[in-house]
C-alpha cells in the first residue's frame, strides 16, 4: 500500500471524518499494528505543530490588516518604526522558530519511528488498503442507493395490492411467479437481492395453473447469458431434500425441507406437498433440489386450504410455455435445462442462485 494512502486514512481518522464502522476497524488496526499506531501519533504531533504555525501566520496577517487600516484612516503615518511594525518584527522571530521546530520535530519523530518501529509486513499494509477500499466502496454503494431512491419506479400514490417472489426462467429477463401474486395489478415492480428495482410487465397469466410470466422492461436491467439452475421436467421422489429462496420480508430468506407427498391438495397431480416453513411472501418462489434444479413453484394460495405447504410442479412451467407460443414474441423463451451448480455445496449454490430470485411488488 502506498504511504500516501496510509497518511490520507490517518488524517481522516484524526479529523474525525471516518464512518463509525471504518473508525472501529482503524482503531482495531492501531491496537494490532504498532507501526500504524506510531504513524498516527507522529502525524497528530505534526498537524498540531502546523496548526500552531498557521495561527502565528494569522497573527501576522491580522497585524498587517490593522496597520493598513490605521494608515488609511490617517491615525498613523507610514514609518518603519511604528508600534505595529515593531510588534510584527518581534513575533516574526517567534514564527520562524516555530516553523523550524515543526520541521525538526517531524524529521526527528520520523527518524525515531523508522529506527525503533519494527518493519510492517507489506501484506498487512495491502490488507489495510483493501479494507479501506472496501469501506470506500461501501460508502459509494450507500450513496448510490440514496440516489436511486429519487428515481421512484412506482406510480404516484400507488395502491399496493400484494407482494411475493419470482424467479428467472430465461436470462433475457423473463420471470415466473404465482398468478395470485399479480392479481389484477396494473404496475409490477421487481427487486433483486441488492435492492435494485426494475419495472416489469405481465406477458402471460395462466389462472388454472396459478402461474404468471413477467418480463423486465427496465433500461437499467442488464441481462445475463445463462441461468445457474435448471428447470426440471422430471419427477421427484418422496423424501427428496429440497430448499427454497424467497421474500417473506424485504430480504431474501432461505428455507429447507423435503418432499412429503407427490400430489397436492385433494390429490392434485399438478402439485406436490413439501415439508418446509413458508410465509405469504414466499409465494411464487422456486423449490430447488440438491442438484440445483427447480422442481416446483411455491404456492401459498394452495397452502391456505389445509395449513400445509404445496408447490406447483415445474412441468407446469413448460405447459404454460407451450400455450404462450401462440404469441411469436414469447416463443423465444428458453428455460435452462442443465444445472451449473450441481456439484457445488449448498452455500455456493445459494450464492449463485440468489441473484436470479426477485421480490415481486404488485400495484
Amino acid at each position: 500500500m502506498e504511504e500516501r494512502l496510509i497518511l490520507e486514512s490517518i488524517e481522516r481518522y484524526i479529523r474525525g471524518e471516518m464512518l463509525p464502522e471504518e473508525r472501529k476497524f482503524f482503531e482495531d488496526l492501531r491496537k494490532s499494528n504498532p507501526g500504524i499506531d506510531q504513524m498516527v501519533v507522529e502525524h497528530t504531533v505534526f498537524l498540531n505543530l502546523i496548526e500552531k504555525y498557521g495561527n502565528r501566520k494569522n497573527v501576522k496577517s491580522t497585524l498587517q490588516d490593522v496597520h493598513n487600516e490605521l494608515f488609511e484612516t490617517g491615525q498613523i503615518k507610514q514609518s518603519k518604526e511604528t508600534k505595529v511594525v515593531r510588534l510584527w518584527l518581534k513575533y516574526r522571530k517567534v514564527v520562524a522558530v516555530a516553523a523550524s521546530i515543526a520541521g525538526i520535530t517531524a524529521l526527528a519523530i520520523s527518524g525515531l519511528t523508522s529506527y525503533y518501529t519494527p518493519r510492517v509486513p507489506n501484506t498487512r499494509l495491502e490488507n489495510l488498503d483493501r479494507k479501506i477500499s472496501m469501506l470506500a466502496n461501501g460508502q459509494k454503494n450507500i450513496i448510490d442507493k440514496i440516489n436511486k431512491t429519487t428515481q421512484v419506479k412506482v406510480p404516484v400514490e400507488p395502491d399496493f395490492k400484494r407482494g411475493g417472489t419470482g424467479f428467472m426462467v430465461d436470462p433475457k429477463g423473463y420471470l415466473v411467479t404465482n398468478a395470485h401474486v399479480i392479481g389484477n395489478s396494473t404496475v409490477v415492480i421487481v427487486q433483486n437481492n441488492k435492492g435494485q428495482e426494475f419495472t416489469a410487465k405481465i406477458v402471460y397469466v395462466s389462472p388454472n395453473s396459478d402461474l404468471a410470466f413477467l418480463k423486465i422492461v427496465d433500461s437499467e436491467f442488464k441481462a445475463s447469458t445463462v441461468l445457474p439452475y435448471a428447470i426440471s421436467k422430471g419427477n421427484i421422489e418422496l423424501g427428496e431434500a429440497i430448499f427454497t429462496l424467497g421474500y417473506p420480508r424485504d430480504e431474501i430468506v432461505y428455507g429447507e425441507g423435503y418432499l412429503s407427498a407427490k400430489t397436492g391438495y385433494s390429490g392434485d397431480t399438478l402439485a406436490c406437498q413439501i415439508a418446509i416453513a413458508a410465509n405469504p411472501g414466499n409465494s411464487g418462489g422456486p423449490v430447488i433440489d440438491k442438484t440445483g434444479e427447480v422442481i416446483g413453484v411455491l404456492s401459498n394460495k394452495l397452502s391456505q386450504a389445509q395449513g400445509e405447504v404445496f408447490a406447483l410442479r415445474s412441468k407446469n412451467i413448460f405447459s404454460a410455455l407451450e400455450e404462450m407460443k401462440a404469441d411469436t414474441s414469447l416463443a423465444t423463451i428458453r428455460p435452462t435445462q442443465v444445472s451449473n451448480v450441481k456439484n457445488l455445496d449448498r452455500v455456493q449454490q445459494i450464492k449463485k442462485i440468489q441473484d436470479f430470485i426477485y421480490l415481486v411488488k404488485s400495484y
